[in-house]
């Protein structure tokens, strides 16, 4: 087996595990102690995996920070690699997501922002630039903020093309590029709203994540508020495949890194009362695109669970042929699979929330 690195954001710090070969789990932290981490990238576009990880201090602000020797050191900008200009009127609140674009653009990374904005950077995270058209969308002043805030907390890449880039905005919805920002226009027909007159806008929709087929790039899986959605037109169109999940509420969907029509939820029971549906701690899998879904819970606990996952907190690795999928909860545990989630172990406990997990093949 592969050596891989796991990243653990959380209230209070990052924590990095690192597994070498078959071997046990190994951790370390925190780093950027009492920092809140909603943000980590695992960057591997150059001679070694960066680490990017968005910091936010209640004293200092928030920042990005890098690392090229995974963790061992980190880097922090002279200057705030993500600013917002004067001419805007506003201010950073905090960065919710890192996103390397992966090989079609190699050294470009995303980063998502609150208040709602969307930066690019093409020197691997070191500088970042807004990316003005999505900032002064003619519908932007109609965006309400969610629970969570008023943000873009999802980007998502098209391996075949770098100018198609599909964004998700709390509450605002689905957003996608085809000419790589220069104009942007909404991608949510199909997609419910059921906490507004009109249930079916637009724009305006309260997206929680949005992942994208391994086998099929068209494809896209949505997790909701109320609703998981599956489209295979790049968001054009949205179909409900919520059926036979326990609750259709939740926040985390993850797909699997090479099986084509694999993806993965983490049901909440519902938006009055946010904690895992039934009390059981369980990940459900489609191997059909939606068509059914399959509770995945060997090694997990089977009392009764209170752990919330929240949206970033729901990954996969890319090994092969069994891809690594993990999790992290708001009660401070994280949970791993290395054979596509038919079996879990834990690897740490009383944490503190965990806001984000990111895991890579580093070797």
């Amino acid at each position: 087996m592969s050596d891989v690195l796991l990243a653990v954001g959380t209230r209070k710090g990052l924590f990095l595990g690192r597994r070498r070969g078959g071997g046990e789990w190994e951790f370390e932290g925190p780093h950027f102690n009492a920092q809140a981490v909603y943000a980590v990238g695992i960057d591997r576009s150059g001679d070694a995996p960066r680490l990017l990880v968005g910091g936010d201090s209640a004293h200092w602000g928030p920042s990005v920070f890098h690392s090229d020797d995974l963790g061992r050191t980190w880097t922090e900008p002279e200057k705030p690699a993500v600013k917002f200009p004067k001419d805007t009127g506003t201010s950073l609140e905090r960065v919710w997501q890192l996103h390397p674009a992966g090989p079609a653009a190699p050294g470009v990374v995303y980063a998502g922002t609150e208040p709602a904005a969307l930066y690019r950077s093409t020197d691997r995270g070191e500088t970042f630039e807004l990316v003005r058209p999505l900032w002064e969308h003619p519908t932007r002043s109609r965006w309400v903020p969610g629970g969570g805030g008023e943000a873009v907390h999802t980007v998502v890449t098209d391996p075949r093309d770098a100018d198609l880039v599909t964004v998700a905005v709390s509450t605002a919805g689905v957003f996608r590029t085809r000419d790589g920002g220069a104009s942007w226009a909404p991608s949510n027909k199909g997609v419910s709203a059921v906490f507004l007159p009109d249930p079916n806008p637009e724009f305006g929709q309260c997206v929680h994540k949005v992942a994208q087929d391994a086998a099929d790039p068209d494809r896209l899986y949505l997790q909701n508020h109320w609703g998981v959605f599956r489209s295979d037109d790049a968001g054009a169109n949205w179909s409900d495949i919520g059926e036979g999940l326990p609750s259709t509420f939740g926040f985390a969907m993850a797909a699997h890194p090479h099986q084509g029509d694999t993806a993965y939820v983490f049901p909440i029971t519902a938006d009055s009362d946010r904690v895992p549906a039934d009390r059981k701690c369980r990940v459900y899998r489609t191997r059909d695109a939606g068509k059914s879904w399959e509770p995945l819970t060997a090694g997990l606990p089977q009392e009764e669970h209170f752990g919330t996952v929240l949206r970033d907190a729901l990954c996969t690795d890319d090994n092969e042929p069994a891809a690594g999928v993990y999790f992290g909860n708001r009660n401070g545990e994280v949970f791993a699979s290395d054979d596509d989630g038919d079996s879990w172990q834990q690897l740490a406990s009383h944490l503190p929330d965990v806001l984000c997990v990111r895991a890579a093949v580093i070797a």
